[in-house]
């Protein structure tokens, strides 16, 4: 395939984007990444579980309780920005693969700690794992899905969080009528197998291997795809960068990678670095674009973790036992997954911006009503209490996986990876904080409504930013 383009004969970037969709080529994929993705959730919503668990077993105050939540979190947002950067130097495969292993151990590790200090470490390290999972997971499947399924696909893969974040509440509260906490946490050796599935299950991204220059690889990968999925096409260009590099070579040449005159990247230091270029590219690409991705992933993920985290602990509060509040909060993540189908319904045909302006609004209104149900309500839940519990947790997950959608789209192949992950890293970095602000005065002082209502504000911010500098992906080709 000439590296020269042409106006006759489509990219390569045009040919993945308009192969048939099969269950067999790109549907792998989806499940395989899906199955990271709920294991990512799993561990996640463990938070919320530990926190009312460790507090009796360790005798923690609420602010040392809300370490349990912070440290994984912050792990996360680390994790969010440097396996970004990461992806988009190492490539997709391997870096998802990577992150897998390094959450499974160390939650695992977590599960045998012997005290509170070394629990608190491994779950910060457990999260700098999983914060990689996600930016690098929709990265992966978005440049393999066709452009006409794109939309769709990438609002399913966020049905595997709460398939995730439920089986975790259903599977938890079984698991303590046998054991204690410890037992809860190690069910998360069982990502470390999916590796496996990763390593034979899914090529890397082709689109990523001609954004670095490795056209040959890319070609070989495109071409058993058009094979698999019995499209009708069998040559392609790639957009070659005019370069020094590519002026000495012939016109029909591929150019040679970057790496191969200095050697292949691998040191950490290098990996860091190229991580932290990635963010002045980021905002140097466009200060709009990047500005509205992180207010979007910080406000509607903290109005989220703000009750996947919390709402255990709130309902215990309120005198539930703890078998019962893991019942009730996986009651709230298991009804998102209706939510995560409307949003695949409905993102194509509305628009990524109506759905996801309206549903993030929605679900901060529906979380200070949780808030002042809950609040009148004493051990036995009122009915309203209930409903607007089950209502949040529907709505919401049609705005996340609509969010996910939408941001992965705003930015270019190079960025795609560290633009994901640099918002989920302002989003996890918000998350992360907000349990000890949330825990040590707002909750104490301010009380759970008016604490809610300011974190709804900062939707409405976001929101509207939104409205005003994005623009709408619907329909559109990667670039």
């Amino acid at each position: 395939m000439s590296t020269a383009t042409s106006a006759s004969t489509p990219t390569a970037s045009e040919v993945v984007a308009n192969l048939p969709w099969r269950w067999r080529t790109q549907g792998a994929i989806f499940i395989i990444g899906g199955l990271g993705f709920m294991f990512d959730a799993w561990d996640v919503a463990l938070n919320g579980f530990l926190i009312p668990l460790l507090s009796d077993y360790w005798s923690l105050s609420v602010g040392q309780a809300a370490w349990i939540a912070t440290a994984n979190l912050i792990g996360m947002a680390l994790g969010a920005f440097i396996w970004g950067g990461i992806a988009d130097v190492i490539g997709r495969k391997k870096a998802f693969t990577l992150t897998l292993l390094v959450f499974s151990v160390f939650t695992v590790a977590g599960a045998l700690s012997p005290a509170y200090s070394w629990f608190i470490l491994f779950r910060f390290l457990a999260g700098f794992g999983l914060g990689g999972c996600i930016p690098v997971d929709y990265a992966l499947v978005g440049e393999f899905t066709p452009k006409k399924h794109r939309g769709r696909a990438l609002t399913a893969m966020d049905g595997w969080w709460p398939i995730g974040a439920s089986l975790c509440a259903f599977v938890s509260a079984s698991l303590l009528g046998v054991g204690d906490w410890r037992l809860i946490m190690l069910v998360m050796i069982v990502p470390a197998l999916l590796t496996v599935a990763v390593r034979f299950g899914i090529p890397e991204s082709p689109l990523y291997l001609a954004s670095v220059g490795r056209y040959a690889e890319a070609d070989a990968i495109i071409a058993r795809l058009v094979e698999r999925t019995g499209a009708e096409v069998s040559t392609w260009t790639h957009d070659v960068p005019v370069t020094s590099a590519t002026k000495a070579t012939d016109p029909g040449q591929t150019p040679r990678r970057a790496s191969d005159s200095t050697g292949t990247v691998t040191s950490v230091n290098k990996q860091l670095r190229a991580a932290s270029g990635q963010l002045v590219q980021l905002w140097q690409y466009s200060v709009k674009t990047t500005l509205v991705s992180w207010t979007l992933f910080v406000s509607v993920l903290l109005v989220y973790y703000a009750a996947l985290t919390w709402l255990p602990g709130i309902l215990k509060k309120q005198g539930l036992g703890d078998q019962t509040a893991f019942m009730v909060t996986g009651s709230m993540t298991a009804v998102g997954i209706l939510g995560v189908i409307v949003s695949a319904l409905i993102v194509e045909r509305v628009g990524r911006k109506w759905v996801l302006g309206v549903t993030a609004i929605a679900s901060a209104i529906l979380l200070v009503c949780t808030a002042v149900f809950i609040e009148a309500s004493g051990a036995e839940l009122t009915f309203a209490a209930k409903a607007s519990i089950i209502g949040f947790g529907f709505v919401v997950q049609i705005a996340i996986p609509t969010l996910y959608t939408y941001v992965s789209e705003l930015y270019p192949t190079r960025l795609r990876g560290s633009g994901f992950g640099w918002a989920s890293a302002a989003s996890r970095i918000a998350t992360g904080i907000a349990p000890l602000v949330f825990g040590a005065f707002m909750w104490p002082v301010l009380g759970l409504t008016l604490t809610f209502i300011l974190t709804g504000l900062l939707v409405i911010v976001a929101v509207v930013l939104m409205a005003v500098l994005a623009r709408e992906t619907t329909g559109e080709a990667l670039e």
